[in-house]
């Protein structure tokens, strides 16, 4: 890493005597002193990277992009024109003195206009995991939690706590209730809200988000086979449509050989504090 100072271009030569950006940073773009950034990042125009940033190796900022203070950011991350990265909380009893950090992994792409807030009120602040698609105009609110290789469609706004696992896909302009838990391999339809958790390997849609049954498109896509996914069904058959008790059906679920896709099914169930989102 390198601590960038100033904006002109600096250069290096290679071996064939050619020019080579050691760290392009356009003449526009302002980088505070106490910034951090890698020598491979380039930054486009206009934008802005604060104090206290630190930018990883092979990251392109874009236009227009402003980067606050208390954000790390790893490795190959793209920046698109326009976004907001490390903002104050949009929460009234905010204060400077309650800023936590906004911890950004690898490969990351973040569409126009993104909004990512950092933490307020937990030690690890808000972090996003590595390989997520944040398309144009989505926000992830502070203390929110996103793992690896997610896709929040257009518009799509994550409240302060919520909580998305792994391979999760949310439709456009839909939201997800602050504390709220989406499980792994999960989908949202478009222009739907959960207000209460989404179990893993279901899909969900409507005003406030209901079941409509297993994501088996999503899973035939990550490779599950028809195995798995006959496990995966049965499970949600028997917690949705048994007439059971939660309670009585995960119990059911936990007799006998159990596969892991059902251990991580019910262990999501067990933990839920908010209460899990109903059949349509």
């Amino acid at each position: 890493m390198v601590r960038a100072l100033g904006h002109a271009r600096r250069r290096r030569g290679d071996d064939a005597g050619r020019r080579v950006a050691l760290s392009e940073i356009h003449p526009t773009a302002i980088v505070e002193d106490g910034a951090v950034i890698h020598e491979s990042v380039r930054v486009g125009p206009f934008s802005i990277i604060e104090s206290g940033a630190v930018v990883g190796e092979g990251c392109v900022i874009e236009s227009a992009v402003r980067i606050y203070g208390h954000t790390t950011m790893g490795r190959r991350n793209r920046v698109c024109h326009g976004s907001v990265v490390g903002t104050e909380p949009q929460d009234l009893g905010y204060t400077p003195e309650k800023s936590r950090p906004l911890t950004i992994g690898d490969d990351n792409h973040f569409k126009e206009a993104v909004h990512l807030s950092r933490g307020a009120k937990t030690d690890r602040g808000t972090v996003i995991g590595d390989r997520n698609y944040f398309m144009g105009a989505s926000h992830a609110g502070h203390d929110s939690r996103v793992g690896d290789d997610n896709v929040i469609g257009h518009g799509t706004a994550l409240a302060g706590h919520a909580e998305i696992d792994h391979h999760v896909v949310l439709g456009g302009v839909s939201a997800v209730h602050q504390f709220t838990r989406i499980g792994a391999y999960a989908m949202l339809g478009g222009v739907s809200a959960v207000i209460q958790d989404l179990p893993p390997y279901l899909t969900a849609v409507g005003m406030p988000g209901r079941v409509h049954g297993l994501n088996a498109v999503g899973l035939r896509r990550a490779g599950f086979s028809s195995d798995r996914r006959r496990e995966i069904k049965r499970a949600y058959k028997v917690v949705y449509r048994s007439g059971l008790r939660m309670d009585e059906a995960l119990d059911v679920l936990e007799i006998g050989e159990v596969s892991e896709d059902v251990e991580r099914f019910v262990a999501f169930l067990r933990a839920s504090e908010r209460g899990i989102a109903s059949h349509a």
